[in-house]
């Protein structure tokens, strides 16, 4: 929401400075996100008429232009060489004195006006354009202003330039603030300054016609109002005032009627449209679409609408999407004559949404949406008619007002102690009923509550929380006194057996990872092929079509990121998220912290692609692998040491993805990136990624304390002829269960397979070097019982898998 200042002081004009309005607005809950002036400063510039341009002798493109700046001597002439296309005789544009300064350059100096020669010829000032006034970026000619601007004025004051803009941030409760007047009814009551309200008067009909409209769907439209309005110039210029305001509103001027509709519409909140009256078939019918119908709208584009949107129609088509925007079919030209001017309510519910869906978003669209009063519909007809004819001549038809069904305002009951607790000071009934008096609400009294009902603007108003917040903000959060908690305040020992995501996040930042935070809503078409996940939860109102689910992994959200980066030149990534995840699991109940039905569960995951190092000068270059990830996942979760399963998941490749598994129990999966989505993700190499639970890896186990070993221990190595089959894992467990105790550690230090068959080797067939550690705590080890478990670890794998010492 942004708007002039000078505006809002029309309607309430307290007696505190721009700063201070500013603050008083952000502190009661309507945030100022910016203010800024109109205008740089700038001084000696005044309102000039050219009385005479002739071309300059020595110079094509330039003119000796003689100007006045006096209405009561025409003597007082000053002599100015411009090269403006647009100086002409008649037209009065600002001028800069000698001695003026106008705004900075790019170089942040002041640009200081003195008396010159151009090409010979004296010139004694500058003729100045909106852009050299830093008003806007047109350098096409000199700005010109308005034929009855006072000659020899400062120019600051004929454009009200020392005006300033305020940018609000509002929140979507605030509907009541999307507008010039409701922010100035807020002040109003902020300040206790007068809230001026104009007093809106009907305009007498001039001829009997009216456009027949039906509303058939009252649950889309609750009141319509409307008017005829004849012989209507469309050509007639838009009023300088009005172009300027708008303009501060960050509206551009477009014709006579759209500048006047938009006006209104930023003065009090209310969207309407002006159909050509002429294009219009028989009638209008206010209802929901149907499936099939297609509207051209005023942008350009073509919807197909269905029985979810609202729409106006005639009797052969659709003509306007219902509180949203207009039909190109009805829109006004320079050719039209005769208008109906509408004015609707149409129920938030109804509107919410549908501008989303079509992938544009519309000033009206954004407040019916929130909510506009029901109730003025028919006065801003009367306002919106008044400036036609004003601007535009024309005479007005009968209003024509149906209404049909408006929100029906449900009293809520403050108790004021209750306020008093929640807001953390001492308030009385009295002090009370003076916020919700100066609000300008109907409310009544009872020993201890307040019933207040909710005026018409006001569809945030609906539990007692809602009123007990407008107390807090209009007698002001400065005003909360400074109270320490009285809470005993005791500290917790965090437990021994689980750390901290802070924890896990330094852990991974020390792995080489950085963190990034996605949205949880995604792309449907990334659950169904990274996930599998056929029926993922589904955003009611989603911000963005595509983001339409709640994501089930978060792998899709980590390849979002690398596309990003790639696309910006990044050779190597290593990020990670630690976030939430939504699946459907019927076992969960409704509480405050889940949804019934929806479990969502923590989830760590990372990604890695490119290099497995920075670039140096130690170690050759290489693509980071399966075995990397692997590493780092070991790091993470130790001392507790996770088991790799070879698995598949529709996200990784299918001969390299593993199941982690921790105490039995599978925790996530690791592995390399499909080939199939590589390629449709447009992938030049195969990312690795892996996804795991964060309970799981939060846990970890508490240190036992061993006593050092008094005997030294002992360590043989073995060459173990396998077939190719044999897994590692399998394996080394096998050879750690020693019945006697003293094989305390098996490690694989080298595979052997030769090229060609050869010796004891066949096909198939690998060499497995290993190292037994063995230990004995309550005894020194002596060969033979060094040698009898070696020889019974070997004998087990030898039953267990065929294996063989090598020769």
């Amino acid at each position: 929401m942004q708007f002039p200042e000078s505006w809002l002081r029309e309607f309430c004009n307290p007696p505190i400075s721009t700063a201070e309005l500013a603050d008083l607005l952000t502190m009661a809950g309507l945030e100022v996100e910016d203010t800024r002036p109109v205008a740089p400063p700038c001084s000696r510039v005044v309102v000039a008429e050219i009385v005479a341009a002739e071309q300059h002798p020595n110079a094509d493109r330039l003119r000796v232009c003689k100007v006045r700046i006096s209405e009561h001597s025409k003597d007082d002439v000053l002599q100015i060489v411009c090269g403006a296309p647009n100086a002409r005789v008649g037209i009065r544009v600002p001028l800069a004195l000698v001695g003026a300064e106008l705004p900075p350059g790019e170089d942040g100096k002041a640009f200081a006006i003195q008396a010159s020669q151009l090409r010979g010829v004296d010139s004694f000032g500058m003729l100045c354009s909106a852009r050299e006034l830093k008003l806007s970026e047109d350098h096409g000619g000199l700005l010109e202003l308005s034929a009855d601007a006072p000659l020899g004025v400062d120019v600051r004051q004929v454009l009200a330039l020392d005006d300033a803009v305020f940018t609000l941030k509002l929140t979507p409760n605030l509907a009541h603030a999307l507008s010039v007047y409701g922010v100035a009814r807020e002040v109003s009551a902020l300040t206790g300054a007068p809230l001026l309200t104009p007093l809106i008067e009907a305009v007498p009909p001039q001829h009997d016609d009216r456009l027949p409209v039906q509303v058939q769907a009252h649950d889309l439209c609750g009141r319509f109002s409307g008017r005829i309005v004849r012989n209507v110039n469309t050509q007639a210029k838009t009023p300088a005032w009005m172009v300027d305001r708008l303009a501060r509103c960050g509206q551009r001027s477009v014709s006579a009627l759209v500048d006047i509709s938009n006006y209104v519409m930023f003065e009090y909140g209310r969207p309407s449209h002006i159909f050509d009256l002429d294009k219009i078939h028989e009638r209008l019918v206010v209802r929901w679409g149907r499936a099939g119908e297609r509207l051209k709208l005023l942008n350009g584009n073509t919807i197909e609408v269905d029985d979810s949107v609202g729409v106006i129609a005639d009797a052969e088509g659709v003509e306007s999407l219902a509180g949203i925007m207009g039909g190109d079919a009805t829109a006004v030209s320079d050719d039209t004559r005769h208008v109906y001017v509408e004015a609707a309510f149409w129920w938030p519910q109804a509107v919410a949404g549908r501008s989303r869906r079509f992938n544009f978003a519309t000033d009206a669209g954004h407040r019916f949406e929130r909510g506009v009063d029901p109730a003025l519909t028919a006065e801003h007809i009367e306002r919106i008619t008044q400036l036609i004819l004003d601007i535009c001549g024309g005479e007005a038809g009968p209003l024509d007002d149906q209404v049909l069904q408006l929100p029906q305002a449900t009293p809520v009951t403050l108790r004021v102690q209750r306020a008093a607790k929640i807001i953390g000071m001492p308030l009385d009934q009295a002090r009370c009923a003076e916020v919700f008096r100066r609000l300008g609400v109907h409310f009544s009294e009872a020993p201890g509550t307040i019933i207040v009902t909710p005026p018409t603007w006001r569809f945030d108003l609906q539990i007692e929380e809602d009123l007990i917040e407008e107390v807090a903000r209009i007698v002001g959060y400065e005003q909360l006194p400074d109270v320490p908690p009285l809470a005993p305040i005791r500290a917790r020992v965090p437990s021994e057996a689980a750390r901290g995501a802070f924890a896990v996040r330094h852990a991974m930042a020390a792995l080489d990872y950085q963190e990034t935070i996605n949205y949880s809503f995604v792309e449907s078409r990334w659950e169904r092929e990274l996930a599998g996940n056929e029926d993922p939860i589904r955003v009611l109102n989603p911000i963005a079509a595509p983001l339409a689910v709640m994501r089930s992994s978060l792998m899709g959200s980590l390849l979002a990121v690398l596309r990003y980066n790639l696309a910006r030149r990044a050779g190597r990534v290593r990020i990670f998220e630690i976030g939430r995840v939504f699946a459907r699991d019927a076992g969960v109940a409704d509480s405050g912290a889940h949804v019934a039905g929806v479990a969502q569960p923590m989830r760590l995951a990372a990604l890695a692609y490119g290099a497995s190092d920075e670039a140096q000068w130690g170690r050759k270059e290489r693509a980071v692998d399966f075995f990397d990830l692997k590493g780092d996942i070991e790091a993470l979760l130790a001392p507790r040491k996770p088991v790799f399963v070879a698995d598949t998941h529709s996200a990784l490749h299918p001969g390299r993805c593993a199941r982690i598994e921790l105490d039995g129990r599978a925790i996530g999966h690791v592995g390399e990136l499909h080939p199939q989505w590589r390629q449709t993700y447009e992938l030049p190499h195969a990312a690795v990624l892996f996804e795991l639970d964060l309970a799981a890896v939060l846990s970890r186990e508490l240190p036992q304390a061993r006593p050092v070993p008094r005997h030294p221990s002992a360590s043989r190595d073995i060459a173990l002829v396998l077939r190719d089959g044999v897994g590692h894992d399998a394996l080394v467990q096998l050879l750690a269960q020693d019945p006697s105790g003293l094989v305390r550690a098996v490690k694989l230090f080298d595979v052997y397979r030769p090229v060609q068959p050869a010796g004891d080797i066949a096909a198939g067939e690998r060499s497995l070097a290993l190292r037994l550690e063995l230990l004995d705590d309550q005894a020194n080890l002596t060969d033979e019982r060094i040698d009898a478990a070696v020889a019974a670890a070997v004998q087990r794998a030898k039953e267990a898998f065929g294996a063989r010492l090598r020769g």
